[in-house]
Order: structure tokens, then sequence, then C-alpha cells
């Protein structure tokens, strides 16, 4: 019996509430759908507006660190002091941001557009993969992929949305989504009194207990954040490179139209989400840190193929990339929240808020070196960030130290 199993028995009384998991996937859908957007309307903006790349990469720059800061702090303000309905409160912030971007005539209206959509994420992400846990029934894996799904499934719809939405009828068609984002305020405040009664349940408060990992040292468990985090950096940094830049890349090296580049950009962040799908059931099955090492190190070969691919064979790689490279989230939120128990909270925003503040980064960076050295340039550059991946060896396999445990105490 795995580790895996066992800490699934211990959650006594639960099952896995499908119908809580389904809605929050929804909400996750309706607020990465809205939030993508953003970058999904840079051609319009950057031509409207008469932006470069570095101030394209300011904007990324500037909703990736609202939605990355405040990540953690909501994420332990959260373990400490639950707030089920501050779901409902983030998805009214993302409205207002929807609102504020379709009616900007300014290069800094867009930035306080941006600022209040990331926000509203940095609210809504920490307290929904709590939520997502609580549902789980011990699945955590399954738990948190079906949420990831969500949002990886509107990461991509909202470059479709854009492509045959917003760009043939301007900016102020933007002003349409804000009628999603009060459907996701209605249902995530019915997550929300689902939550609060759960919290209410003291076979919850005995199910988090038995969540405890007494194996690891405080300094291994540091060095285990450490290499997550250093992996979540190679990850996002690679992917802020396709979600940022992948339609400029393939107008400028094989000359394709906007909503081409645009359909191209879709059926990528499509494969994201059927990795992130495969990934969580995955580790719940075989271990997460095998999910982990191959994901990231695997992808690897197709990366450093990437630059050198013509049209036909760009789309098939990036097809790939996503599958791959997708399957590691849900593995290291995962993973991440048994290292450290008792904080489900915190340890989502950090990794969710890491994860975009990396993109964000990433985002400015890769715009500047576009500039000075040329978009193509980019992709190469980033080719080899996949390589990061070595550093999973020295994470610990916490599946097996906690059977070795167990069998310790039972001598």
């Amino acid at each position: 019996m795995t580790a895996t199993r066992v800490e699934a028995q211990t959650e006594v009384g639960q099952t896995t509430a499908f119908k809580i998991l389904a809605a929050i996937s929804v909400c996750h859908l309706l607020n990465d759908t809205l939030s993508s957007l953003l970058p999904s309307i840079y051609p319009l903006l950057k031509s409207s507006f008469h932006l470069d790349f570095a101030e394209v990469g300011l904007i990324t720059l500037t909703y990736q660190l609202t939605a990355s800061v405040l990540q953690p702090l909501v994420g332990l303000h959260a373990d400490l002091r639950p707030r089920p309905y501050s779901l409902t409160f983030g998805m009214g912030l993302t409205l207002i941001g929807l609102l504020t971007l379709s009616m900007a005539r300014n290069f800094s209206a867009i930035l306080v557009a941006a600022a209040l959509v990331g926000t509203g994420s940095s609210v809504f992400h920490p307290e929904s993969s709590r939520v997502a846990r609580m549902a789980s029934g011990g699945h955590h894996g399954l738990a948190q992929s079906l949420f990831q799904v969500g949002g990886n499934a509107g990461l991509a719809l909202g470059p479709l949305l854009a492509a045959f939405i917003v760009m043939p009828r301007g900016q102020s068609s933007i002003a349409w989504f804000s009628a999603a984002a009060l459907v996701g305020m209605i249902l995530l405040a019915t997550v929300g009194s689902w939550a609060k009664k759960y919290r209410a349940n003291k076979i919850k408060s005995r199910a988090l207990h038995s969540e405890r990992h007494p194996v690891l040292t405080t300094r291994r468990v540091a060095s285990s954040i450490a290499v997550l985090l250093a992996l979540l950096f190679s990850k996002y940094f690679y992917l802020a490179s396709l979600t940022s830049y992948y339609t400029f890349y393939l107008m400028d090296k094989f000359h394709v139209s906007v909503r081409s580049a645009q359909i191209h950009l879709f059926v990528f962040l499509g494969a994201v989400a059927v990795g992130t799908v495969i990934g969580g059931p995955v580790g719940d099955r075989f271990g997460r840190k095998y999910v982990i090492w191959c994901s990231i190190l695997g992808v690897l070969p197709f990366t450093l193929l990437l630059p050198y691919a013509d049209l036909f064979w760009t789309g098939i790689l990036t097809v790939v990339i996503g599958l791959i490279l997708a399957s590691a989230f849900s593995a290291i939120v995962v993973y991440a929240q048994e290292l450290v128990p008792g904080r489900v909270g915190m340890i989502s925003g950090l990794s969710f808020g890491f994860a975009f503040g990396v993109a964000g980064l990433g985002a400015a960076f890769l715009g500047a070196l576009a500039d000075r050295m040329g978009i193509k340039f980019v992709y190469l550059v980033c080719s080899f960030l996949p390589a990061v991946g070595l550093l999973a060896a020295f994470l610990p396999d916490l599946e097996r130290a906690t059977l070795h445990s167990a069998e310790r105490s039972a001598v």
C-alpha cells in the first residue's frame, strides 16, 4: 500500500466532492479566461498605443507581480483566518479590471487594469486551491489537476475569444466578458458556503492533523522547497516566452496572420490543459517526484529542437512541450503541500505567486531581449531552461519516507 493511499484512508468520512471540484474548476476557467484576454490582445494594444516590446513586457510584469506578491500573504491569512467568500471578492476585482481595460485610453490605464486583474487572481488562487484539497477526499493530485485544468483551459480559450471577438470588434468589446465574471461570482458564493460548512465539521479537523509528515528535518524541507522553486522558475520562465511572444515569433519567422498565430497559441495552451489533467492522477499513482522529474527534464530535447523547426514542426513541438511541461505543476503544488503540512493556503499562494512572478519577470526580460536581439534569439536562449530539471534528483521521495517512518513506528 502506498503512502498516498494510506493518507487517503486517514481522511475519515470524506468522499471526493466532484460537484465542488467541478464548480471550482469552472470558476478557474472563467478567471483564467478573463486574465488571458490581456496577453491575447497584445498585438491590438501594441498597434493602437504604439508600444514597443519592452512596454508589452511591462504590462505582463504589472499583472504578474500583483498576481504573485500578494498570493503567499493571502494564503497565509486564509490558513489562520479562513475567508471562504473572499473568492467572490477576487472575481469582482477581475470584473472591474476588465471594464477598466475596455475603456483605457492610455498606457497608464492599461497598467491599472492589469493590476486589478492581477490582484483578483492573487485573491482567487490560494483559497480556491485550499477548497480543491478539501474536496479531494484524499485524492490530492487528482483534485489539484481537475482544479488546474480549468485554469489551463481558460488560458487556452482566452486567445481564441480574443481572435474571434475582441480583435474584429476592438478594445471596447472586452467589456462583454464582464458577464462571465458575474457568473463566476455567483458560483463562488455557492462554493464559499460549502467551504464554510466543511470547516465546521470536526472530521475535517482530525483529517488535517493526520496529514503530518514528521520524517524530514526543517533544513531538508527548506532545501526541497528551494529546489521546487528552481523548477518552477525553469517551467514558467520558458512558458513566458510562449504565452507572451509566441504570436510575435510566428508572425516574424513564418509571416502568418495575427489570427493564425492566435490559433497556434490556442492549440499550444490546449495541450497545456491536457497535460495538466495527466500529471495529478499519475502523481497519486506512481509518486509525485517522478512526475516532476520527467516533466521538467523530459521536455528538454523538444525545446532544443524548436528554434530550428519549420512552421509545421513548430506546431507539433509546441504541443508536445505543452503536454509534458504542464504535467509538473499539480505534482509540484501537492508535493509542496505535503512538505509543509497545515499551511495549504500559504504553500498554494507561494507556488502560484512565485509562478506568476517568474512569468512576469520573464516576460519583461524577454521583451527587452527581443527588442535588442530579435524574437528568434529569445527562443534559442530559452531552449536550455528545462535542463534545470536535473535538480529534481535532490528531492526526497516522500511516499517512501512516510512508509519507512510508519514501519519504524510499528516496530
